[in-house]
């Protein structure tokens, strides 16, 4: 079955079976549905439609500069181009209502919930193997499992601080969670970023519309960090954030975080261990740090425990963690959780630990490490997106519908190869938004990564970082593969 643009409305996808049968599928305009603007949108169309093509470039240009001004770049690697490019921002926000956003709280909630409780399990217990619910191969097996953190519960019981779950919508009600991020998901800093510069060049846009702010996000996170820090802490605890350095492609995030929670920005070699505690180098001699939000793998933490080879972490820190002595945000090990195979145990993780119904499902999916599903799917590449269970930042795929023969006969080779590292999903008729391009206005596919944290209590801004795909008919949103970002806004009810 082929694929072919639609000749009329940028909203449908045809499908030709080769045979003279058209089948067309709808993809919901979060705008526009029925022929009539959508309720959160309305105060939206004038507003679009009373820009004139010249102030769009002028906006944007502004938008451009504003972002160059302020240092806002990321990095792609193997581009061998500007190592400080600027992420394309989209001048048109994406609108939830309050009551929409209300549902995704509430089931973003529940996973990041139910998320936590099988890493504390399958670092101690192991019940959910135990009981059948999950294949132990896919747990202790995993690469992401770290068995020297077995045995270890965190403060608070909490492995991952911070949960990015990234979730595509498909109809007015039908909302899908796509993947989990349970390591060190990015991407808040462009959130709070696209919400300050909209704020700067729409003053009035936001004074005719009521829209929750997200700018207490910093102050939400640091208070997350306090509320686990360790046993051995007996006063204000002080918090880092563990950097590998400027040459990483989400450097400027962790400057800008550090800098909105009023900690230090640290490095390995700014750390060392003496006693049971971690210190700091300061001016003023070493310094105590009780909480580390660290931003580098796990393999690159310790070289006592890990690669013996890294210059980025710092030697013998694993020792005071499992001692009480300092708290990693998030644990090492937390990335079992985010495995692509694992993800398809999630609803039953809900049921298992939660007792409960998940709010959010998943996008049905294919284990091609199962002899009937890998069948499937070999019968199928051509219609299917299929994953490297590991694979992170739209790489490692194969987007069926968008690739060639070639491309798809290579891949056929890789999951035949290792069939065990791969899945697949069908392809999702993802939604679109209004987005500014060249021609004026068009619909462009997004998702979107709402950031939960998780400590003594559960809270997330009420947001988050909308991805659209820039390229017409694109489905990939993904920053590191050319996609741009936009203001997600929820309305105050």
């Amino acid at each position: 079955m082929k694929r072919f643009p639609p000749a009329r409305s940028p909203d449908l996808l045809c499908l030709w079976d080769g045979a003279g049968a058209v089948t067309v599928t709808q993809y919901f305009n979060e705008m526009y549905h029925g022929g009539k603007v959508r309720a959160p949108y309305a105060r939206l169309e004038d507003w679009m439609n009373a820009m004139p093509a010249e102030l769009r470039t002028l906006k944007q240009a502004e938008a451009e500069e504003l972002f160059r001004r302020i240092g806002i770049t990321f990095a792609v690697y193997g581009e061998g181009g500007d190592p400080d490019r600027l992420i394309p921002f989209d001048m048109f926000p994406r609108v939830f209502t309050g009551s929409e956003w209300a549902k995704l709280e509430k089931g973003i909630k529940q996973r990041a919930r139910a998320l936590n409780a099988f890493l504390v399990d399958v670092y101690g217990r192991g019940e959910i193997v135990r009981a059948g619910r999950i294949p132990a191969r896919l747990v202790y097996q995993n690469e992401a499992y770290e068995k020297a953190v077995a045995g270890i519960k965190p403060p608070k019981g909490v492995y991952s601080h911070v949960v990015g779950i990234d979730i595509v919508r498909t109809g007015p009600e039908d909302f899908f969670v796509l993947e989990d991020n349970c390591r060190t998901p990015s991407g808040v800093s462009y959130m709070l970023e696209n919400r300050e510069i909209m704020m700067r060049m729409f003053p009035d846009l936001f004074r005719g519309n009521r829209i929750e702010p997200v700018d207490r996000y910093p102050e939400i996170l640091r208070r997350t960090f306090a509320s686990v820090a360790p046993a051995k802490c007996t006063k204000e605890p002080t918090i880092v954030l563990l950097t590998p350095g400027p040459f990483n492609s989400a450097y400027y995030e962790h400057s800008f975080l550090a800098d909105l929670m009023g900690i230090e920005l640290v490095e390995g070699q700014d750390l060392f261990v003496e006693g049971e505690f971690v210190w700091m180098r300061t001016t003023e001699g070493p310094k105590r740090v009780d909480v580390i939000y660290r931003r580098i793998d796990d393999a690159f933490i310790d070289p006592l425990c890990f690669r013996p080879d890294s210059a980025l972490g710092v030697p013998g820190l694993m020792d005071v963690y499992r001692s009480g002595g300092v708290s990693l945000c998030s644990a090492p090990g937390a990335g079992v959780a985010d495995d692509k195979a694992v993800y398809t145990f999630v609803p039953d993780m809900v049921r298992f630990y939660l007792g409960e119904e998940p709010i959010l499902q998943n996008v049905p999916t294919w284990q091609c490490g199962k002899p009937d599903d890998l069948g499937y799917v070999l019968d199928n590449l051509c219609e299917l997106v299929v994953k490297e269970v590991h694979g992170s930042g739209g790489y490692g795929m194969l987007v069926g519908p968008k690739a060639s023969k070639a491309e798809v006969e290579m891949f056929r080779a890789k999951v035949l190869a290792d069939p065990g590292n791969y899945i697949a999903q069908p392809t999702l008729a993802l939604s679109t938004t209004p987005t500014f391009v060249a021609e004026g206005v068009a619909p462009r596919h997004v998702d979107l990564r709402p950031y939960c944290l998780v400590g003594e209590r559960i809270e997330l801004v009420p947001g988050g970082l909308t991805r659209v795909a820039l390229t017409e008919g694109s489905l990939v949103v993904n920053s590191s593969q050319g996609g741009g970002v936009k203001d997600t806004w929820v309305l105050a009810e």
